[in-house]
């Protein structure tokens, strides 16, 4: 069984706020794939509702998770996110994954 962790984030922006919430989530594209410990961190847009996000994210391990929490841009993205978007977070380990 492998240690990876996902992360499925989904963010509805709030009224006005789409165009700052966009800018924010492509501010974490760069530094969140470069972190040692990312596997993947892709931004997705619901069609039917263009200000809505979904960030997937897969990382190695616990250790890769919680460096990413610590990094200096997803503190950036902490304090801002709550004033722009509505936020699910799920945090994931594998059952069946191939």
């Amino acid at each position: 069984m492998t240690s990876h962790i996902k992360i499925i984030a989904v963010l509805t922006a709030r009224p006005g706020k789409a165009e700052a919430l966009r800018i924010l989530l492509d501010g974490m594209l760069a530094p969140s794939r470069a972190e040692p410990g990312n596997l993947r961190y892709d931004l997705w847009v619901d069609p039917a509702q263009p200000g809505r996000y979904v960030l997937d994210e897969l990382y190695g391990n616990a250790d890769a998770v919680a460096a990413h929490r610590a990094s200096p841009h997803f503190q950036a993205y902490l304090a801002a996110i709550n004033d722009l978007a509505e936020r699910s977070a799920f945090t994931l380990d594998p059952l069946a994954v191939a």
